[in-house]
């Protein structure tokens, strides 16, 4: 199994950097965990010319067969149990694959919300696009634990 995480910009702070690779690592066992980061773009353009050029190189970064999840804090609020669910559904969909996209600091392109096979919301506050990694991949890793019966989720 493969999954695949699409977003802009890089991750500077260490503290974060380190609890990604320590999900990655844990996730390991489950899945192939790769992390794809593309150019965000400068804060002194508009924000429709920016969220079109962070859209088309993420696009760019998608296959026409892949199943796609779209973090979106306009999308569908949901449960650890329903990410479990959904993760095991959509990769076996998707051939053992699964892309999920996450937006940079001016949010998502609707051309990224269009290709969206979901449309996820992780609560109903704002998060940063880094810390949103972050807590995919930890909410990942809950999902293959929940979806195999082993203690972790309480």
């Amino acid at each position: 199994m493969k999954i695949k995480i699409i977003c802009p910009g890089k991750i500077k702070e260490k503290w974060l950097k380190d609890g990604i690779d320590e999900y990655k690592k844990r996730l390991s066992r489950f899945s192939t965990l790769e992390i794809i980061e593309v150019n965000d773009s400068p804060d002194d353009i508009p924000v429709n010319i920016a969220l079109q050029k962070e859209a088309e190189l993420i696009l760019d970064k998608i296959k026409p067969s892949e199943v796609v999840w779209v973090m979106d804090l306009h999308g569908k609020l949901v449960t650890s149990e329903d990410i479990s669910q959904y993760l095991i559904n959509d990769i076996e969909r998707g051939g053992s694959n699964l892309t999920i996209i996450i937006g940079g600091s001016n949010g998502l392109d609707k051309s990224l919300t269009s290709r969206a096979d979901r449309r996820i919301c992780l609560g109903n506050i704002t998060l940063t696009h880094q810390m949103t990694r972050l807590i995919i991949v930890e909410q990942l890793y809950r999902g293959f634990k929940i979806a195999n019966n082993e203690k972790y989720h309480k």
